[in-house]
């Protein structure tokens, strides 16, 4: 945390405002910029959460991306405390059930929504600032602008991908440059976006363009099953890394050992609040343990790539809606072959399910629904959370939001909205912050790259059978070319499976033995073991295992709130 004081006010900054490289002036120049009565600017950039007490107010901010939280608990009007944990505001005992509805819809990786799991605590949205007076009085909670450094020009529909690509590589390099620590670590998985994002990293610092600074290259050694096939990349990737920065320190952590669910009960169990992705957490841990043993101050991702840095195919909704219908169908063929999908796959992903995503869930559910986890999709209720609970705490009422959410009376910009809170494993990062003292930075989810990506017409972006064909020209002179010609990536599906081969038992162990009364009222214990069972055997698909997934956190986490919280 940074604080820092001045004639205006005191700030308590945790994390990075304008560069983290410079944690000192970011959070004077936040206070500054706040201090005058009534002032409302837009917030800068940045990752971080800010608690500025002013000569006439208090104000609680989280820039917009919400990768660090803040919470605050209040009654009656008046905020008693302030915290980035919601577990420290909170009464175990006073559980707020509408929380975990919200919480079993979707597959976001982060939260989104006011709501905690305690009841009289709050969370402070991301881009938001929350006005108390003085002596703690809430006055207003307000989302606000933020700031851009340039007003994006209209779409251009004549744009070139070249054009394009050049617009891209300076939005990202920016948002490279802006993170960058004294010790930077950066994941590379000899994939092109983290690979692009590490070589970014070099020649910034190799051009003294953000002064001087130590480079870790962190990635994850896999000698045997699926992932084995990645390590030509990975070395390709290191060889071109080291290439332009001999100096560069790479650190490979062997992982053959690793697999999704190991000490599940810890990972899902001790976070602040349940979250999704805490089965993935043994191999993110490993990375960032070996980040922080080297003095790391972050550590740089490709996270948020897929979503981002790739043509929009909700476009074809665009089309749809404005009565194009022709040109729609045109652009959907053009999908279906260069992704080797169905037409009718791609019309009804990116065109009908935006337009009645619960109703088309429905149906799927209804068609592939012989199993616990067939047709299981993102915002229906999965068959072990218990009808009654669900009616009387408003899942209808959160699938519904939700799903509004994540595709919006505009899907082809909701898609950026909520790329920003699924493609990253924040929660997972901020568990470890307090043990390592840094926190996972997604340059692919930096505003300045989503503001550019979501201009751009899709005439400049797509290319049939080349995805992120404008990130792959925006790197062209850096990027090997058995790396920039990749169309496909090992995914973790063997991870997982090897997770669920050696722990299944122990996760149906730890659902029937589960102690807190809540588990027992939310879930149909022994229908979620089945899916535990099905899911193991290759039953359903990443959807349904993600909402399994959710499940499980939830159940580990209860199990571990204090003994009281039972009683």
């Amino acid at each position: 945390m940074t604080t820092v004081s001045s004639p205006a006010g005191t700030a308590a900054v945790v994390g990075w405002v304008g560069a983290a490289r410079d944690r000192s002036a970011g959070a004077h120049g936040l206070l500054d910029a706040y201090a005058t009565k009534g002032a409302a600017p837009p917030l800068p950039t940045g990752d971080y959460a800010a608690v500025l007490v002013c000569r006439d107010r208090i104000l609680l901010l989280r820039d917009e991306q919400a990768r660090i939280p803040l919470f605050f608990r209040a009654s009656d009007g008046l905020v008693h405390a302030v915290s980035t944990s919601a577990r420290s505001l909170g009464n175990a005992t006073e559980l707020d059930p509408r929380y975990f509805c919200r919480y079993l819809t979707g597959n976001s990786a982060q939260p989104h929504t006011d709501l905690t799991p305690f009841a009289g605590v709050h969370r402070v949205l991301g881009g938001e600032v929350v006005e108390l007076s003085l002596t703690g009085q809430l006055r207003r909670r307000t989302l606000r602008p933020v700031r851009r450094a340039t007003d994006p020009p209209a779409p251009t529909a004549d744009l070139h991908l070249g054009e394009a690509a050049q617009e891209l590589r300076l939005a990202l390099e920016n948002a490279v440059a802006r993170r960058l620590g004294t010790t930077t670590a950066c994941h590379v998985s000899g994939g092109t976006d983290s690979t692009s994002v590490a070589l970014l990293a070099v020649r910034l610092l190799a051009e003294r363009r953000v002064g001087p600074g130590n480079l870790v290259l962190l990635g994850g050694r896999f000698s045997r099953g699926e992932l084995a096939a990645e390590q030509p990349y990975l070395d390709i990737a290191l060889e071109e890394i080291r290439r332009h920065a001999p100096a560069a320190c790479p650190v490979i952590v062997d992982a053959d050992d690793v697999a999704d669910f190991d000490d599940f009960r810890h990972h899902a169990g001790d976070a602040d609040e349940p979250h999704a992705h805490a089965f993935r957490a043994p191999f993110w841990s490993r990375l960032h343990g070996a980040a922080a043993e080297l003095g790391c101050d972050t550590l740089l991702t490709g996270c948020g790539a897929d979503p981002v840095a790739d043509a929009n195919p909700f476009h074809l909704h665009r089309l749809a809606r404005t009565g194009r219908l022709r040109q729609m169908t045109q652009q959907a063929r053009a999908w279906a072959a260069g992704s080797e999908r169905g037409l009718r796959d791609v019309v009804h992903a990116y065109v009908v399910q935006p337009a009645f995503p619960l109703t088309t869930e429905r149906i799927t559910a209804w068609v592939r629904g012989g199993t616990v986890l067939g047709g299981l999709g993102t915002f229906n209720r999965p068959r072990w959370l218990r009808p009654g609970f669900a009616r009387a705490h408003g899942y209808r009422e959160a699938g519904i939001a939700e799903s509004r959410f994540v595709f919006g009376r505009r899907p082809e910009q909701s898609l950026y909205d909520a790329a920003n809170y699924v493609a990253a494993p924040d929660l997972l990062s901020w568990h470890r912050v307090r043990e390592d003292g840094f926190f996972l930075s997604h340059p692919f989810l930096d505003r300045g790259v989503v503001a550019t990506m979501s201009r751009l017409p899709v005439t400049a972006t797509f290319r049939a059978g080349r995805p992120k064909a404008v990130l792959r020209e925006a790197m062209a002179d850096l990027l090997p070319a058995s790396i920039s010609g990749r169309a496909v990536k090992v995914p973790f599906d063997d991870l997982y499976a090897r997770g669920l081969r050696a722990h299944g038992d122990e996760l149906i162990a730890l659902c029937r033995s589960a102690g807190h009364p809540l588990v027992a009222e939310m879930f149909d214990v022994e229908t979620l073991c089945h899916a535990v069972r099905e899911a193991r055997l290759g039953i359903g698909d990443a959807y349904s295992w993600d909402r399994m997934n959710s499940s499980l956190a939830l159940v580990a986490w209860l199990e571990r709130l204090p003994v009281s919280a039972g009683s």
